[in-house]
Formats: C-alpha cells, structure tokens, sequence
C-alpha cells in the first residue's frame, strides 16, 4: 500500500495553516480556487484507493482468518481423538498385564499340579517295589486266586498306570496350552505399549501444530486491528478531504455570482458594515429546510459545511443559512434560546438526546414527532423520535432558539 503513508500525512500536507486551506481563505481567482480544487480530488482519489485496497487486504485478512480458524478446529477434534485413544490404549495395557498375570498364575498352579502328580507315581513306584512294605505290582498280580481274577488284576494295574499317563500328559497340554496364550498376550502387550509411544509422539505433534496455528492467528487478528485502523483514519481523511472540497466549491460558486457577493454586506453613509435584510429574512424557516439538500452527507466529527456534519455542527450551519447566529457545541447550544416543553415543541425547535452524555446529541424538531440531524450512522438524516432508538434516549429537552 504504496501511497498509505502520502494519505495519511495528507493532515500534514492539507493542514489548517497550509498554503491550501490560505487558499482558501484568501485566494483572488476563480483560476487559483480551480486549480485547489484539482489538486484536492487528486488527494481524494489517491486516499479512496487506499481505502479500497485497506477493505481488500481486510477482506483477505478475514477469508485467512477463517481458513485458520477451520484448521484449529480440525487440530483441536484431532487432539481429542488422539487421547481418546490413548485413553483407551491405556485401558487395554492395564487389562492386558492383568490377564498376563492371571495365566502366569495359571501356569505356576498347572506346573505345581505335574510336580505333584509326579511325586505321587514315584512314590507309588517304590512303595510297590520295596519288601516289608507296600505290595509290588507283581504282587497284586501274582496273588491273584485264579486266573480270571489274574486278569482282572492286571487289567486294573494297567488301567492305574494308563491314567496316571494320562493325566500327566494332559497337564503338560493344558501347559503348554496356556504357555502360548500367554505368548499371544504378551505379544498383544507389546503392541499395546509400542501404539501407547506412537500416540504420546503423535499428541505431542498435534500440541505443536496447535501452539503455531494459534500464533498465526495472533498475526492475523493483529494485521486485521491495524488495516481496521488505517481503514478509519483513511476515512476521516476523506471526509476532511470532502469538507475541504465542498468550501472550495463554495467559494467558486461566490466568485461565479459577484451580485451576490456585493450584496451581503453594503456600507452605509456611516460608514459601518450592515447585513442585507435578504441573508437574515429565511430565518427559522430557511434553518429547517436548510439541510435537506444534502441528506446523506457523511458524519464527521468537528464537522461544520456540507462536505462533512457533525451534530451541533449542522445544527449551527443550518441557522447560520438562516441568518441566525447559534453556538456550534452541544454544551452550549443546550442553553441557548428559551426552555420549552416538548408538549408545546414547534418546528425549529432544538431536541436533545442523552447518547454518551446527557444532551449529547441535537437536532432540529420538523413536527409530528420528526428531527433532522446528523447522526453516526446514517449522516445528515430525518429520524423518527416517536419510537425506537430516538424515543429511547430523547432527554426531554427542547430549546427555541429566540
């Protein structure tokens, strides 16, 4: 924004005491006022292109502002998932070492179970081989009273025998069984506790991605705050600007009708400056009807003419058009004229409103409930006190000017 910095020292360039605004005050042509007023539209230009680029760069600034804002969101979903997941991974390994500890458990209980059950056949094993003891399984064999009953015996040897086997073998299953489902546990564990790192890593990441998207942000809101800023005092400039232009207009206008120039003050025999009856005769009147001609001028603080209005300041030009002589502030114009009710408020009365201050704000009563005035928002516009905002901060007080 090359010119930004011309725009703005314009207040500089085109201050009150600059060879411009002299110009103003005591340029002697038509031609000099011409070539001001040339020089001003240029400043104007300049100025409004400014503004327009500020608005475009403003309207970027929001479109990023917005992307960002969107990527935050997914980063902050992000980050809630991820420790969802970790979460629940940690719910996993707790329950995963509790099962590993459980079939630990089951194996101790299975191996005390084998070493148990071999002490059992050993001991059975030589209490049926010693003498003076136990009988051996010859014995029991060989004691038998007949040969059906020889067989029976061996049958029920064989049989003491075989599930001995038997229920040795499978408690070496049932080991074994539970030896490799507490691999696989184990192994689950692992990948348990690898997934709990990578989602540690993982969150730590999504912190960082976090921490720099919200320093973005910061820039963006502070880049934003400035063009908001540059955006304003462009703006006053230009209304300055105006202001300025519309004086210039007016004088061209007083030089382009000498007639009327000569005729609004004449010398009398004494001597002594009078003012013609033609500048004073609109009075009140020519104060109401002063301002429709240029509804929609823009509000500027300070400001007194038609290229800018503030609030006391058109009430103050508009009796000036008149002929009347009022104060141009609030503060004073509050208690100027006589107190009226507003009962018995006629047209030209003066209708103050409590806005920042008590009467901080004034217009010109038009009847039927109606004011002129040049508001913040709207410029020089008629409003309706009757209701809404106006009715809501109309202080009740009403001055006519006398």
């Amino acid at each position: 924004m090359k010119k930004t910095f011309i725009a703005l020292s314009a207040v500089a360039v085109i201050g009150f005491g600059s060879p411009l605004f002299t110009g103003l005050v005591h340029a002697d042509t038509k031609a000099q006022l011409n070539a001001k007023h040339e020089q001003l539209k240029e400043e104007r230009e300049s100025v409004k292109e400014d503004l327009s680029e500020a608005e475009s760069k403003i309207a970027d600034v929001l479109i990023e502002i917005e992307e960002l804002q969107k990527e935050m969101d997914r980063v902050n979903d992000a980050l809630k998932e991820n420790q969802k997941m970790m979460d629940q991974t940690k719910s996993d390994i707790k329950e995963t070492e509790a099962q590993v500890e459980k079939l630990e458990a089951e194996i101790v209980e299975l191996e005390n179970g084998i070493e148990k059950r071999y002490e059992i056949l050993k001991d059975r094993a030589v209490s049926y081989q010693q003498t003076g003891g136990s009988i051996s399984y010859l014995e029991v064999i060989f004691d038998s009273k007949s040969f059906g009953d020889f067989i029976s015996r061996v049958t029920t040897v064989s049989k003491i025998t075989k599930s001995d086997k038997n229920l040795i073998e499978q408690q070496e299953a049932d080991k074994k069984a539970v030896e490799t489902k507490q691999n696989e546990v184990l192994e689950k564990l692992d990948e348990l506790n690898a997934m709990k790192v990578e989602l540690e890593g993982m969150q730590v990441l999504i912190e960082e991605q976090k921490e720099q998207n919200e320093g973005k942000l910061s820039s963006l809101e502070e880049k934003k705050q400035e063009l908001v800023t540059m955006k304003k005092e462009l703006k006053m400039e230009d209304n300055r600007l105006a202001s300025l232009e519309a004086d210039i207009k007016q004088n061209i206008r007083a030089l382009s009708q000498p007639s009327t120039k000569v005729a609004s003050a004449t010398t009398s025999s004494s001597g002594k400056s009078s003012t013609s009856s033609s500048s004073a005769s609109g009075g009140v009147q020519t104060a109401i009807n002063a301002g429709f001609d240029h509804l929609g001028t823009p509000y500027v603080w300070g400001g007194k003419s038609p290229g800018g209005f503030d609030c006391s300041g058109f009430v103050s030009w508009a009796f000036a058009q008149g002929g009347i002589s009022i104060p141009s502030s609030t503060s004073a114009l509050q208690y100027t004229g006589t107190k009226v009710s507003y009962s018995n408020a006629q047209p030209g009365d003066l209708v103050f409103f409590n806005t920042y201050k008590t009467n901080g704000h004034v217009g010109i009563y038009l009847g039927g409930g109606k004011f002129i005035g040049a508001q913040n928002s709207t410029g020089l516009a008629v409003a309706n006190m009757s209701s809404g905002y106006w009715n809501d901060h109309f202080s009740g007080h009403v001055r006519r000017v006398d």
